[in-house]
């Protein structure tokens, strides 16, 4: 069959399912869970696989999270189709559930348009057209917070990794997987989609300051204040910006989780968590050792102890032109050509990041919301555009890359140089798991 017959056969399936795709987003967005806590959010990915593809899910992809494999006997490569099933904190949100669980990071757009894009490829029957194996994966954990909770998996054995994708990367989730596509959301004023996103990455830091108990009124010079500790290494970390080279976007945002028992006790157990985030690896590395620095001679200042947990973060995401190019013509093809915006520069971070170190990666914004991600102004403007956007330019892109028995991505995959192979990452992954004592 003609490419642009099937790719407008994948466009009208998507369309004529389009109340069912929405519905799912909606379903998704009213049940918000944390991260590794997305149990509910997998029955319904895991039920609209089974009850409105016929395909077969498989539960449990990092802890949580499902996957349903399409097009199985196919030869040629595999193209994963990603969506990210956990919800972040705002409490001010008018939306938030009794905890402060709250979509606003558009995880459940992500979901849907996941859903939406295996519709268009699997009830419009063009998968026997196509050279090549698609996954569809729900993804659990890519918000990296509770970093208690995820301790206390990691200590029993149910995780390795705090991201849902690290995870997925560790226990061979992806290790069949040649290319992986997904989107985020993100307000874009007038325009409909943004490509070629970069960002930063992270090392994660737990951080507990061990000074010493005293009456606080009667006796303070009997004590060692530990919350002063930590405000004296947050401000040496502020002595050292000028350090860090612009062209690495170097950001350190701590927050105290403890800063004492009561009152009238000097605080002896003090904690605080935060990220060293930079553009590139050398950057990550290099500002991490500065804020150690500037964190330990904080403790030493009063007397104090430190311990630093240090926990392997997400990497920066990556840029493939090779895959960029594939999007851009599906974008045409679609009649969005001026409704893009060139490029992205974002100094937050993204698991997707990691994956994009080893294969070739997609990650594109699209529109249809207001106001800022995570933020109590987010909301969902255009849900046609939120959610059925991405699924046709997802299903579209997965169609130019595997027609002709793969030749498209074939071709992507003979000229791809991975940053890191698998091994390499899980090594540098352990070289930032670690415990500082001072």
């Amino acid at each position: 069959m003609d490419i642009n017959l099937l790719k407008k056969k994948v466009i009208e399936t998507i369309e004529a399912n389009k109340d069912v795709i929405i519905e799912t987003g909606r379903k998704i967005y009213k049940t918000p869970e944390y991260g590794y806590k997305e149990f509910e959010s997998t029955k319904i990915v895991s039920d609209f696989f089974k009850n409105q593809l016929g395909l077969t899910p498989e539960e449990g992809v990092a802890y949580t999270g499902c996957r349903a494999r399409a097009n199985e006997d196919a030869n040629g490569p595999k193209v994963a189709i990603l969506g990210e099933l956990d919800a972040i904190s705002c409490n001010d949100h008018c939306d938030a559930n009794e905890i402060g669980a709250i979509h606003a990071c558009g995880h459940n757009i992500q979901v849907a348009g996941m859903l939406g894009a295996a519709v268009g490829l699997v009830k419009s029957g063009i998968l026997n057209e196509l050279g090549g194996k698609v996954d569809f994966i729900a993804t659990p954990a890519e918000e990296f917070v509770e970093l208690e909770y995820r301790s206390k998996l990691r200590a029993e054995g149910k995780i390795k990794y705090f991201g849902g994708k690290q995870e997925m990367i560790y226990n061979g989730a992806f290790d069949d997987v040649n290319m992986a596509i997904m989107f985020h959301a993100l307000d874009l004023g007038d325009k409909k989609v943004l490509t070629g996103p970069v960002s930063n990455g992270f090392i994660g830091k737990q951080v507990k300051f061990i000074g010493k108990e005293a009456h606080a009124g009667s006796a303070p010079y009997e004590g060692i204040n530990a919350l002063n500790a930590a405000m004296l290494a947050i401000n040496n970390v502020h002595a050292q910006r000028e350090t860090f080279k612009e062209s690495d976007k170097v950001r350190f945002h701590p927050i105290i989780t403890k800063g004492g028992d009561i009152v009238n006790v000097v605080p002896a157990d003090v904690r605080m968590e935060s990220y060293v985030r930079a553009r590139t690896i050398e950057g990550m590395v290099d500002a991490n050792k500065k804020v150690n620095r500037g964190l330990i001679a904080g403790a030493h200042a009063v007397g104090a102890n430190i311990e630093i947990t240090e926990l392997p973060g997400y990497l920066p995401i990556l840029k493939h032109d090779s895959m960029e190019a594939v999007l851009r013509d599906n974008l045409e093809f679609l009649g969005l050509k001026d409704d893009i915006v060139e490029g992205g520069d974002f100094t937050g971070s993204f698991d997707f990041g990691d994956v994009s170190h080893i294969i070739p990666t997609l990650h594109p914004m699209f529109g249809g919301i207001k106001g800022g991600l995570h933020t109590k102004e987010y909301n969902i403007a255009d849900e046609e555009a939120a959610y059925l956007l991405p699924a046709k330019a997802m299903a579209l892109t997965v169609v130019d890359l595997l027609i002709n028995e793969g030749a498209k991505a074939k071709d992507i995959l003979k000229n791809f140089k991975p940053v890191m192979t698998k091994k390499e990452y899980l090594e540098f992954m352990e070289s930032n798991d670690k415990v500082i004592k001072a």
